[in-house]
């Protein structure tokens, strides 16, 4: 019997949201929360450049991947995954950073089938090489895009910065437990 694969990003949907803010309130003197961040652009948060952005996460980016705290259930809800369904990675953290992020898996006990860094946001190419069923993410567009060229059920885990209106495909989850009602719902109308 073939498996279904699951595509899975990484940053905010297997790790926790807010990964990132104590680090950015260090380096630029801010006092953000997660509710403060309310677009993925983090540029107008922080009363920096893009530029400076960039230097910034090419500087901080391993440290903070090799400490990324979990997001809550992504474990347990994974790893029983992991006899049942094909687990492909799909991140757009660059492929310098393979080491680090498979290292953070194993440290992290986090089941894992492949894991593909394709150092871009646009996902939809690697989605459709890997033939992948269902998708997971945290960025609103990439979920857009992807549940709408794809034609995959895309489950998007809710934060402040990706709450637009939804297009048919896209499915609002609040953590990973209810991420894995919705697994089970569409794979019973599918099967």
């Amino acid at each position: 019997m073939i498996k279904r694969r699951f595509g899975i990003d990484i940053d905010g949907t297997v790790t926790c949201p807010s990964t990132f803010i104590p680090y950015l309130n260090k380096s630029f003197r801010k006092n953000l929360t997660l509710d403060d961040i309310t677009d993925y652009d983090l540029v107008p948060f922080l009363d920096t450049t893009e530029e400076e952005l960039n230097e910034w996460m090419e500087r901080y980016e391993p440290i903070i991947y090799s400490e990324a705290p979990l997001a809550n259930g992504a474990l347990e809800v994974i790893n029983s995954w992991k006899d049942e369904y094909e687990l492909y990675y799909i991140s757009a953290r660059g492929r310098h950073l393979y080491e680090i992020t498979e290292k953070w898996f194993q440290q992290q006990g986090v089941h894992y089938h492949h894991i593909e860094l394709i150092g871009s946001h646009n996902k939809i190419e690697a989605v459709k090489k890997y033939n992948i069923d269902i998708f997971f993410e945290d960025k609103y567009d990439n979920a857009c895009d992807i549940a709408e060229q794809c034609m995959i059920p895309v489950i998007l885990f809710d934060t402040p910065y990706n709450r637009g209106p939804l297009p048919k495909g896209v499915i609002r989850v609040y953590n990973w437990h209810e991420a894995k009602q919705q697994v089970e719902k569409l794979l019973t109308t599918t099967s």
